[in-house]
């Protein structure tokens, strides 16, 4: 198979985005000397639409199906996004040529004045567009006032310090990735504050028959960090969830397999399902603890936030 030389990326056109695009075009062109690769911008849905939560408008697609539509009609060969915004499932006739590596998968907090959570006054507006972040805070302190918010990394680091928030949780990833940990107050402990499943990874999605593209993604793909994501995707799989449900997960690699957690909670945080276990497979761990979560009322949890629960 002749290697192929010019590449055209899709991205959206926030600074997070770019920053993840010109990562892994870099890491392309380093693995491959002479290829070029082109930024084709995108605006999607959920750029659009910053007047609701995103629960409200969640689903498939929200972030993507633009940039999906385009790798289908051959457009673009490649899409980056961060792995955590992406649904389990592959979309028709394309998949996941790559996965690469791991940033902090922690979430942080950023505060007007200084303050750390527990500094924190009840009633304190916290923003946060997740409703895992939500009922994780809530679970923690039931008096904060979490709330709805909305735009990119720095225009919601904006919005704390121009008042209008007390505070904010981001994904240290894309915080430090944007060279913005300055205004990061405090790392939420993993125990306070488990991540989304594939939080800090960067997934690259192309056609599913792009051979050509496959032979270059091959070359920064990291399967020990697919191991561990596919681990955390599984559990989220397994419970029926989709990004926008409170479901959280983590695994990290022990002795020849992986150690999981995983965590289920209602979006008032009043209750917390949570589960661990060990096994060699990902897809088979996540499974296993799914059912035993599913097992333990996860379902009716999950039932809950489908009837209406939301930020």
């Amino acid at each position: 198979m002749s290697l192929q030389r010019n590449l055209i990326i899709g991205s959206r056109t926030s600074n997070l985005a770019m920053w993840q695009t010109q990562h892994i075009a870099d890491r392309l062109q380093r693995a491959w000397p002479g290829l070029t690769c082109q930024v084709e911008p995108f605006v999607t849905k959920g750029d659009k639409t910053l007047d609701q939560p995103l629960p409200q408008i969640g689903g498939k697609g929200l972030f993507t199906l633009e940039l999906e539509n385009a790798l289908r009609e051959a457009r673009i060969h490649l899409a980056i996004h961060s792995l955590k915004d992406l649904p389990v499932e592959d979309a028709p006739g394309l998949m996941l040529g790559a996965i690469v590596g791991r940033a902090d998968v922690r979430d942080v907090l950023i505060s007007s004045g200084g303050r750390t959570l527990d500094m924190l006054p009840d009633g304190a507006i916290i923003g946060t567009s997740s409703l895992r972040r939500q009922a994780q805070l809530l679970h923690t302190n039931s008096e904060l006032d979490v709330r709805s918010i909305r735009g990119n990394v720095g225009t919601r680091i904006r919005k704390v310090h121009e008042g209008r928030y007390d505070a904010t949780v981001l994904a240290a990833a894309g915080v430090t990735r944007l060279g913005l940990d300055h205004h990061i107050i405090e790392y939420l402990s993993l125990e306070l504050m488990l991540p989304a499943p594939g939080q800090g990874a960067l997934a690259v999605q192309c056609r599913a028959d792009d051979e050509a593209t496959l032979e270059l993604l091959a070359a920064i793909h990291r399967p020990d960090v697919a191991a561990a994501v596919t681990a955390e995707r599984s559990f989220l799989y397994h419970l029926g969830g989709g990004c926008a449900t409170p479901v959280a997960a983590l695994a990290t690699a022990a002795g020849a397999g992986l150690q999981l957690t995983g965590l289920v909670l209602s979006p008032d945080g009043g209750r917390r399902i949570s589960v661990n276990g060990y096994g060699l497979d990902g897809w088979s761990l996540g499974a296993r603890l799914a059912d035993e979560a599913l097992g333990r009322g996860a379902q009716e949890v999950l039932a809950g936030i489908l009837e209406g629960d939301s930020l």
